[in-house]
C-alpha cells in the first residue's frame, strides 16, 4: 500500500499484468489480466481546495500532473506493451511494435502576451475574444512521433524458429469394409478391417536453428484375412528427427534478432515514457507561469480601472464647481469604459487558462461542478535571478546529448534497423539443411487363427509389453542421415529485400541526423531566447519605473491646473501598457528557462522528480 499527500492512501497508477490463476499445468492456457485504469483524481487535489478555491504552487501542479494527467496515463501502458512484445520474441514470435507518439499539452491562452488579449490602450472589436474556431488550437493537444524508422523493423529474412516446445497427439479409428475382386488375394470377401492408430510427440526448436522432433506412433489392426501370420497385430515406431540449417537460418545471432530488437524496444519505451513526462511537466510549468502572469495582469487592469474611475470622480467634482470643461468628464467616462473592457477581457482569458490547467491536472475535473467552479490561486511568483550562469554551447550540447531521451531512443531505433538488415542479408544464402533420424520399430500380436499354417516368431507373440520392448531396446533400429540443398537461381526477392532494408536504414540515419540537428537548434534557440527575455525584462522594468514617475509628475501638474485629463489618461494608459509589458517579459523569461531545461533534458532532475514516481503516479 502506498501513501501520498498528507499520509492518505494513494492509488497506484502503475500498469500491472497479473499472473493467471490456477496451477502450473493450466497457467499457460489462462489469460493474464491487466490492471484497470482508475479514472478518479488523486487526493492531493481536494487537499489543496479551501473555500471554493484551489491554492496551487508550481510543485503541486507538477505533482498533480504526474498523478492525474491522462497523457502520462496513456504512456504508462507502453512499457507493458514492450514487455509483452519481449515475451513474444523470446518464444519465437514476430514483434507487434510499440507506439512512439508523445502528446503535448494544450498551449493555453499564452499569458498576457497571448493573441487573444486586448492591446492596452486600444478599444476596438478586435480586442474581444473571437469565436473563430482556429483559436481552439490553444486548448487542443498536439502529437509528436519519435520514430525515426517509420515502423518496427521486421526484415523478410529467414523466419525465426518457434522456441516454445509444442506437444502433439492424435488418435484415429477406422472401420473399412472393402469388396475384393479375388477371394484368393486375402482369403476373404469382403475384406473387413478395424484400424486403431495413435501418435504423440514433442517438437522443439532452438536458437541455432535446429529443430528436434521426438515422436511415437502405433497402429493396431484386426482383419478377417487369412494371408497374414499375425492377427490382430500392433506396430509401433519411436524415434527422434533432428534438422539443422547450416547456411540460411543458422545461428543464435540470426534467430534471436527479434529478442534483441524487443529488448531495445523495452528501453525505447522507457525513453518514450520519460519524454512524455518531460513534455508534460514542461508544459505544466509553462501553463502555470502563464496563469501567474494572467492573475497579475488582472490586478494591473483593476488598478487601471480604479485610476480611471478616480479621474472621472475628480473631473465630475471640478465640473460641478466650474473649474473644468464638461468635455473632460466625457473623456474620463470613455476611459472608464475602455478600462472596464480591458478588465473583462483579462478576466475571460484568466478563466479560460484556469479551465486548461484544470483539464491537464485532473482526470475528470471538468465533470465535477465543485472543481469546475473553483478558482485557482497560484501561490508562486516569477523570480528573475540577477544573472544566468550558463556553460558554453559545447558543454550544453554535450549535456543534451546525454540527457535527452528522444535522442537515446532514436539511436536504439537505428540499432534495431541494423539488426534487421543482418537478418535480411542471411536470406541471400542458399538453404543447406542437415537432417538425421534414429528410430526403433516393433510388432506384436497373436497367431492368425484364419491362416492355414501361420509362421510366427515367438518373440513377437504378445501385447503392449512385447511391443514396447522391441521399440525401445533397438531390436529393429532405423538410421537416416542426409542433407538438403536448395539454391535460388536468381534470388531477386532476397536481393530486393536487402536493398530495401539498406535504404530504410539510410533514411533512418538521415532522420537521426535531423533529430540531432533539431536538438542543437532547440538548444541554441533556447539560449538566445533566455538572453533576449532577460534583456527585454530589464528594459521593461526600467520603462515601467519611468512611466510610474511620469504619471506621478503629470498628476501633480493636473492637480495645480498645469495639465489636462487628456494627458493624464494617456500617461495612465502608457503605465498600464508598461506594467503589462513587464509581466509579459517576466513570464517569457520563466518560460524560456523552462524551455532551456527541456532542451537539455534536465527538467525532471531540476524539480527532483523520478520516473518511478511518474510510473506509479504517487508523488510524495
Amino acid at each position: 500500500m502506498a501513501f501520498g499527500v498528507d499520509g492518505q492512501v494513494a492509488p497506484d497508477r502503475s500498469v500491472h499484468v497479473e499472473t493467471p490463476a490456477g496451477g502450473w499445468l493450466m497457467r499457460p492456457y489462462s489469460p493474464r489480466a491487466v490492471s484497470g485504469t482508475d479514472l478518479t483524481n488523486s487526493a492531493r487535489l481536494l487537499s489543496l481546495m479551501r473555500a471554493g478555491q484551489i491554492y496551487l504552487s508550481l510543485q503541486d501542479a507538477i505533482a498533480l500532473a504526474l498523478e492525474n494527467n491522462m497523457d502520462i496515463e496513456l504512456q504508462r501502458f507502453v512499457p507493458a506493451i514492450a514487455s509483452a512484445d519481449m515475451q513474444r520474441a523470446e518464444a519465437g514470435g514476430l514483434l507487434r511494435g510499440i507506439p512512439l507518439t508523445v502528446r503535448e499539452l494544450p498551449a493555453g491562452v499564452g499569458g498576457p502576451g497571448g493573441p487573444l488579449l486586448t492591446t492596452v490602450g486600444t478599444f476596438s472589436p478586435s480586442g474581444l475574444v473571437s469565436p473563430n474556431l482556429g483559436e481552439l488550437a490553444g486548448i487542443a493537444p498536439q502529437e509528436t512521433n519519435l520514430s525515426v524508422v517509420g515502423s518496427t523493423p521486421l526484415s523478410t529474412g529467414p523466419a525465426v524458429p518457434l522456441l516454445d516446445p509444442q506437444a502433439y497427439t492424435g488418435i484415429n479409428y477406422a472401420h473399412l469394409n472393402t469388396p475384393q475382386n479375388s477371394f484368393a488375394s486375402n482369403g476373404a470377401n469382403p475384406l473387413v478391417m478395424n484400424n486403431l492408430a495413435g501418435n504423440a510427440g514433442v517438437q522443439k526448436a532452438f536458437s541455432s536453428g535446429a529443430n528436434v522432433n521426438v515422436f511415437y506412433s502405433t497402429v493396431r489392426q484386426n482383419a478377417n484375412w487369412a494371408k497374414t501370420d499375425y492377427n490382430p497385430f500392433t506396430t509401433a515406431v519411436a524415434g527422434m528427427t533432428v534438422t539443422q540449417p547450416l547456411l540460411k537460418g543458422f545461428g543464435p545471432t540470426l534467430n534471436r534478432r527479434y529478442v534483441r530488437i524487443a529488448n531495445n524496444n523495452v528501453h525505447i519505451s522507457d525513453f518514450t515514457f520519460k519524454q512524455q513526462v518531460i513534455a508534460t511537466v514542461s508544459s505544466v510549468i509553462r501553463l502555470y507561469w502563464d496563469l501567474v502572469s494572467l492573475n497579475e495582469d488582472l490586478r494591473v487592469k483593476r488598478e487601471a480601472l480604479r485610476l480611471a474611475e478616480t479621474l472621472l470622480e475628480n473631473n465630475k467634482a471640478q465640473v460641478e464647481v466650474g473649474t473644468l470643461a464638461p468635455i473632460e468628464v466625457k473623456r474620463a467616462q470613455a476611459e472608464v469604459a475602455r478600462s472596464r473592457q480591458d478588465l473583462t477581457n483579462a478576466e475571460s482569458l484568466l478563466l479560460q487558462q484556469e479551465l486548461v490547467v484544470k483539464k491537464v491536472l485532473t482526470r475528470n475535473g471538468l465533470d465535477s461542478v465543485t472543481i469546475r467552479r473553483a478558482r485557482i490561486m497560484p501561490l508562486d511568483r516569477i523570480e528573475v535571478p540577477a544573472k544566468d550562469d550558463l556553460p558554453s554551447t559545447a558543454e550544453l550540447l554535450a549535456e543534451a546529448s546525454t540527457h535527452r531521451p528522444d535522442v537515446a531512443g532514436a539511436r536504439l531505433q537505428i540499432q534495431n534497423s541494423e539488426i534487421s538488415l543482418r537478418g535480411s542479408k542471411n536470406g541471400l544464402l542458399p538453404s543447406l539443411d542437415l537432417y538425421g533420424t534414429v528410430s526403433g520399430n516393433g510388432l506384436a500380436g497373436t497367431a492368425n487363427p484364419l491362416a492355414p499354417s501361420p509362421l510366427v516368431d515367438p518373440g513377437m507373440i504378445g501385447g503392449a509389453g512385447t511391443l514396447l520392448s522391441q521399440v525401445f531396446s533397438g531390436t529393429f533400429p532405423n538410421y537416416v542421415i542426409g542433407a538438403q540443398l536448395s539454391i535460388p537461381i536468381r534470388n531477386r526477392v532476397a536481393q530486393a529485400d536487402v536493398v530495401r532494408d539498406q535504404l530504410d536504414l539510410r533514411q533512418s540515419q538521415v532522420r537521426l541526423q535531423n533529430v540531432e540537428e533539431q536538438v542543437r537548434l532547440e538548444l541554441e534557440s533556447a539560449v538566445l531566447a533566455l538572453s533576449r527575455s532577460r534583456d527585454a525584462y530589464e528594459a521593461a522594468v526600467q520603462t515601467r519605473q519611468l512611466q510610474q514617475e511620469a504619471l506621478e509628475a503629470e498628476q501633480q501638474r493636473y492637480a495645480v491646473g498645469a495639465s489636462t485629463s487628456f494627458f493624464v489618461i494617456q500617461i495612465q494608459r502608457d503605465l498600464t501598457q508598461a506594467q503589462t509589458t513587464e509581466l509579459i517579459a517576466r513570464g517569457n523569461y520563466a518560460k524560456a528557462r523552462a524551455a532551456l531545461d527541456r532542451a537539455l533534458g534536465v527538467t525532471l532532475e531540476k524539480y527532483n522528480l523520478s520516473i518511478a514516481d511518474a510510473k506509479s503516479g504517487i508523488v510524495r
